[in-house]
């Protein structure tokens, strides 16, 4: 797929974000104002794979039906490694563009019994960015690349970029992304959005095409906290084929209705210092934010070190490559007649057969360890999930948690978007804390913290498992007494920003 040029996508300047997401006076007037931003924006954003042909008809039903509030009447966009009844899952791969489901995946069952409409599925880094240790996040085979709105040459990370993308661009207030690590927190923090990955278990993953059971994870990217409140309490619950959603029910509550309690009053949060470092100019943004903290009565507890942070990659990587094999092939093998590629291997071998159109950015190492890997019964295996789960869980969030007696973990998400670079892939600077709640399994939460020379980036709350609530109620705290615009005007670059909004985010 050809790359245009940035000066090509830069033909009209679209009207900003923020209006154009406003809430409409109907679920059809929702849709078509969702349906008309797309068409302006696309394919200058690149964030969206496919509409929804029978969204208007479903605006329309729910408009009958007299239901608003929450996500009800609300246009929704999918990341397209979800089911979604009619839409093909392609998860930004060739190999599946036959792969149209005939069900939804129970997550969205439940957004449309919420009354949420789904107006189409985004792009995303191909195969949730398991592909190639060399990938170029939001590029897809089938989506090309999905562009970051505050400036057109950085990244908008991965893999939800699309979903990320969208909600910043002003297409919806509510999208859905998955994240096995990072790939929800660190798009939502590059655009500026709200994005929370839940406590594992608390969202269904049936239908969601798999990288690792012991970390897959959908969850709400939103404008706001309230809004990410309401999705997840529309999409969270017990699945029976999903053993690890049997507590959902018990634990779910209803998020939105939670967030007004005392915030960061007498809350004693943990400072996570060994997780900054990523900028000067990011660091400063966290000081204001500690500050702002302390200013509506959160004590602060500092925390210099983590011992076993350097040691999670290697265990876990292991972990993916076994349980992404285990995983892809049992859903291949379930996907309809006409998608011909039914294991990781035929995989592999359609990527080959198809180099140019699949691999003319970046390889696929990564999928042939995961076909090497041993499988989920070795003893490798289950020695490398040991390892992994108690150097994040025990050892790492519970025990930063319990050691220094605080409710919570706070951190930059990360630093800056960087540019993007199909020759050398991605070029992130600096390991977030994202990584401690992804393979323990507890929430992670960000919400936008401030620019950095017109980039937004965010601020990351953690907590133990089944603490999604209480995480959403410190960042809706945050965001309501931070009230930081992070409006994207679409400049080709940082430096193509008018002098006046240059000067603006200098201060």
């Amino acid at each position: 797929m050809r790359l245009l040029s940035v000066a090509a996508l830069l033909l009209a300047a679209p009207a900003p974000a923020a209006a154009a997401a406003a809430p409409a006076a109907s679920a059809e007037q929702a849709v078509r104002a969702a349906l008309a931003r797309i068409a302006t924006l696309e394919p200058r954003v690149n964030a969206v794979i496919a509409t929804a042909p029978q969204a208007l008809a479903e605006a329309r039903a729910i408009d009958r039906a007299g239901r608003r509030g929450g996500v009800a009447g609300a246009p929704v966009l999918v990341k397209d490694n979800i089911d979604v009844a009619g839409l093909p899952t392609t998860a930004g791969s060739l190999a599946l563009k036959a792969n149209v489901s005939a069900r939804d995946a129970p997550l969205i069952a439940l957004l449309r019994a919420a009354g949420g409409i789904v107006v189409g599925k985004t792009n995303l880094s191909e195969w949730a960015n398991f592909r190639s240790s060399h990938s170029v996040s939001g590029w897809s085979a089938v989506g090309g690349l999905t562009r970051n709105p505050h400036a057109l040459d950085r990244s908008a990370c991965g893999s939800s970029s699309g979903s990320a993308a969208a909600v910043a661009s002003g297409m919806v207030r509510f999208a859905i992304g998955t994240e096995t690590d990072g790939s929800i927190t660190c798009p939502a923090a590059m655009t500026g959005i709200v994005g929370l990955k839940p406590t594992l278990g608390l969202v269904s993953r049936t239908g969601i095409v798999p990288i690792a059971a012991s970390q897959d994870t959908a969850g709400p990217m939103t404008r706001t906290v309230r809004e990410a409140a309401e999705l997840l309490t529309a999409i969270a619950g017990s699945d029976a084929a999903d053993p690890a959603t049997a507590a959902a029910d018990s634990r779910r509550v209803d998020y939105a209705a939670a967030l007004d309690g005392r915030g960061f009053a007498g809350r004693r949060i943990g400072v996570l210092r060994f997780a900054t470092g990523y900028s000067p100019d990011t660091d400063q943004l966290f000081e204001q934010a500690l500050a702002m903290m302390r200013a509506a009565g959160a004590v602060l507890v500092d925390i210099a070190e983590l011992k076993s942070r350097e040691s999670i990659g290697a265990p876990e990587f292991a972990v993916l490559l076994t349980e992404f094999k285990a995983g892809l092939n049992a859903y291949l093998a379930a996907t309809p007649p006409a998608v011909t590629v039914r294991s990781l291997g035929d995989l592999i071998s359609f990527n080959a057969a198809h180099a140019g159109a699949e691999m003319p950015w970046f390889g696929q190492d990564i999928l042939l360890k995961a076909e090497a890997a041993p499988g989920p019964e070795s003893a490798e295996y289950r020695k490398a999930r040991a390892k992994a789960k108690q150097l994040a869980g025990e050892d790492g969030v519970d025990r930063l948690l319990a050691d220094h007696r605080v409710e919570a973990l706070v951190a930059p998400t990360a630093g800056p978007a960087f540019m993007i670079d199909t020759v050398n892939g991605d070029q992130i600077g600096g390991v977030g804390p994202g990584s401690l709640a992804a393979v323990a399994g507890t929430p992670h939460l960000t919400v936008p913290m401030g620019r950095v020379r017109g980039l937004p980036v965010g601020l990351s709350l953690l907590g133990p498992a089944w603490s999604d609530a209480l995480l959403l109620e410190l960042g809706h705290a945050f965001e309501q007494a931070a009230r930081i615009d992070v409006t994207p005007r679409f400049p080709a670059s940082v430096d193509d920003r008018p002098p006046a909004l240059r000067r603006a985010a200098a201060r």
